[in-house]
């Protein structure tokens, strides 16, 4: 066999809505397709209001912009995430400081981020790593104690819930990623989702290079001009077609991906049970995303192993990601800090196969060679 880590859903409209889209002319942006999109997400979950950008990176480079962070402000991410989490508000000049992932999950530690807030704190990062919600009961409780915002990365976690509430409506913003490798795809493209109100209009702004162009394609003035600072956010209204077409198939596409999911957690408990690798948590108040199905081998030689044996039988499996804090950028610039837990992950972590058009066959012999590799 030869099953690759990943392999985009193509739903089977995305080329028709594209030629619409061309047929349109409105092609730039801000068009049907972005708007349809915009509005499907906010009435689905209850959004306030969402914004499509061209990627999640420019989502939570928005959301920087948007919060006014700046030269002297502090911002508490986890170290264990994606580069954007961190970049978005080191562009603006803050300084990250980065928490520690928990003892059960990747995600990061509530009381890792209480230990790290200063006078300076601005703002908290959380990142729903594999689409498992943040403990975000114990780090909103942090947030108000101390007056900082928090933004959600939801690169992970569309369509997860956390005691009944949507991933991207925990925080004051949140930032959603459309990229090929995630369960719904624009090629490239992100959201920003604005749950303050106090945000919503100025965040039109920013996203349209500090015009008010948003509010001229609505009718409201006669012309649109330079008001404030921003930036080009705002995606190809073909990316957005695309995005629609899938946006049309998202329940088809989760029922699939949550059914896989299943199917690896059961075929592979008895390696938790045994003591011999470590599975996702899921508490029974989280609806998860399927986005990621992982398991955290013993130590790093291990997983090296883990990796070689599935790659010798035609399975692409891969890591992700690499401590920000050890990351030479970083060290260039701060003293070391430990951070064991996601150092833990960062050397013993493995992500399987896990794609809508993944098999049960397929899947069963991933499965089976993962036994295979601890037996």
């Amino acid at each position: 066999m030869n099953i690759p880590y990943n392999k985009p859903y193509i739903s089977g409209n995305e080329l028709a809505y594209i030629e619409a889209a061309i047929r349109e002319g409105a092609i730039s942006g801000d068009g049907s397709f972005t708007h349809k999109c915009q509005q499907l997400l906010q009435q689905r979950y209850g959004f306030k209001k969402c914004l499509l950008t061209t990627s999640c990176t420019d989502a939570l480079e928005l959301a920087a912009l948007l919060l006014g962070v700046g030269p002297g402000d502090e911002v508490i991410v986890p170290s264990y995430t994606f580069v954007s989490s961190a970049n978005a508000f080191i562009l603006r000049g803050a300084t990250v400081l980065f928490a520690d992932s928990s003892a059960e999950s990747p995600n990061v530690d509530a009381e890792s981020i209480r230990s790290l807030i200063t006078p300076n704190t601005k703002v908290i990062v959380v990142v729903h790593y594999a689409g498992i919600p943040c403990d975000m009961v114990a780090i909103n409780d942090i947030a108000r104690e101390y007056g900082i915002y928090v933004v959600e990365d939801a690169a992970h976690a569309l369509d997860a819930y956390y005691k009944g509430t949507p991933t991207g409506a925990l925080g004051t913003l949140a930032a959603f990623s459309f990229h090929a490798t995630k369960n719904v795809i624009a090629g490239e493209g992100g959201m920003l989702v604005i749950n303050d109100e106090q945000f919503a209009a100025r965040a039109e702004v920013l996203r349209e290079k500090g015009t008010n162009r948003a509010a001229f394609l609505r009718g409201e003035i006669d012309r649109y001009e330079w008001v404030d600072k921003g930036s080009s956010f705002s995606p190809s209204e073909l990316n957005a077609a695309f995005l629609f077409a899938q946006l049309e198939q998202l329940d088809h596409i989760q029922k699939r991906r949550l059914h896989l999911w299943n199917r690896y957690y059961q075929g592979l408990r008895m390696l938790e049970l045994g003591k011999m690798a470590q599975l996702p948590l899921v508490h029974d108040y989280e609806t998860h995303s399927a986005h990621v199905f992982y398991l955290v081998c013993a130590n790093a030689d291990e997983r090296i192993a883990l990796i070689d044996h599935l790659k010798s039988n035609g399975i692409q499996a891969v890591f992700h990601y690499l401590s920000l804090h050890q990351s030479p950028y970083y060290l260039q610039q701060h003293a070391p800090v430990k951070l064991p837990y996601t150092q833990h992950y960062a050397h013993c972590l493995v992500r399987l196969p896990l794609y809508f058009e993944l098999t049960d066959e397929q899947l069963d012999y991933v499965v089976g060679k993962v036994l295979e590799f601890y037996a």
